[in-house]
């Protein structure tokens, strides 16, 4: 990657530049940051400790706690550690590396959610080739064709990132190193890559939205010719948590990224940053544990949980 900037660091964007604001923010992020790491590693622990769990809805729930683990450790650290030490600086270095696991992350969750609609929908409407569809091999080639693709993906965005000239402004109006404000402080000629970053948000937002909505029009389709209604009570137990994360996560990513410009300002793009890197995977773990029918007897019987 070649540096053609003389910019050595960046300055974040803070919550306030008051110390008592900054403690409030620090302990509010603490606790956020915690409740999510405990949701989604106790998702992980309930996983493998439980073998009736070996299966690929759960194999694909792993990856997705294990991504929402990463995503939130990418940005929620540093913007604590610069409150805690009153400094906005973040090294060029250390914004690449955010820049490339914030891409990484972003990219793959869209693509895991996509595959397990693809388990759920031969899960219901092909119960008898479950097995063989989904076989082991089969999810570790699904899962690693998922992280593999958005690690390339975010790699080459991270690059024509910061191949861009830095010349006037190194202050990232954001709490952490976001491509899309990185390009509104270059100096260079961004507009190519603006539409290019547009269509490919597009098109692979409208692949894996149009992908899950197919799916669970045959889903559904498939339950209401169910007799037992336990039968049908039970299968959208499992899809449910899905839906709800699937469509938490588009929400937000629209609003992030497709937003008129009518509507952006600093408070707003905070909000939106605020809604896709730190509260979607907050609340994975407990829409999960709470929907889910098959999940709910493993949680309360290792921990304890009434659910």
């Amino acid at each position: 990657m070649e540096n053609q900037t003389s910019i050595t660091e960046f300055l974040l964007l803070g919550f306030s530049d008051l110390r008592e604001l900054q403690i409030l923010h620090v302990l509010v992020f603490l606790s956020m940051y915690l409740a999510a790491l405990i949701g989604n590693f106790r998702i992980i622990c309930i996983v493998v400790q439980n073998r009736h769990l070996h299966s690929p809805m759960y194999f694909f729930l792993v990856n997705l706690s294990f991504l929402d683990a990463g995503y939130i450790s990418t940005t929620v650290p540093k913007s604590m550690a610069n409150s805690i030490v009153n400094n906005k600086q973040i090294s060029y270095s250390g914004c690449v590396t955010q820049v490339f696991f914030i891409a990484t992350f972003a990219i793959a969750e869209p693509l895991i959610l996509t595959v397990m609609a693809y388990d759920r929908y031969v899960a219901i409407c092909h119960p008898l080739k479950y097995t063989v569809i989904m076989n082991r091999n089969a999810c570790f080639q699904m899962a690693a064709a998922s992280w593999l693709s958005s690690a390339i993906n975010a790699a080459v965005y991270t690059a024509n990132t910061f191949s861009l000239r830095f010349c006037s402004s190194n202050i990232v109006r954001q709490f952490f190193c976001d491509i899309p404000q990185l390009l509104k402080i270059s100096c260079s000629d961004t507009s190519a890559m603006i539409w290019n970053l547009l269509a490919v948000t597009v098109i692979v937002g409208s692949f894996c939205f149009g992908f899950v909505f197919v799916s669970y029009g045959y889903i559904f389709s498939a339950v209401f010719k169910m007799q037992s209604v336990q039968a049908r009570h039970k299968t959208f137990s499992t899809c449910i948590p899905h839906m709800t994360v699937f469509s938490l996560f588009l929400t937000t990513g629209i609003f992030s990224y497709l937003r008129p410009r009518s509507l952006s300002s600093a408070p707003v793009d905070l909000l939106s940053a605020l809604l896709y890197a730190v509260l979607s995977p907050l609340l994975n773990p407990i829409i999960y544990c709470l929907r889910n029918s098959s999940w709910q007897p493993s949680v309360s019987k290792d921990y304890g949980i009434a659910l």
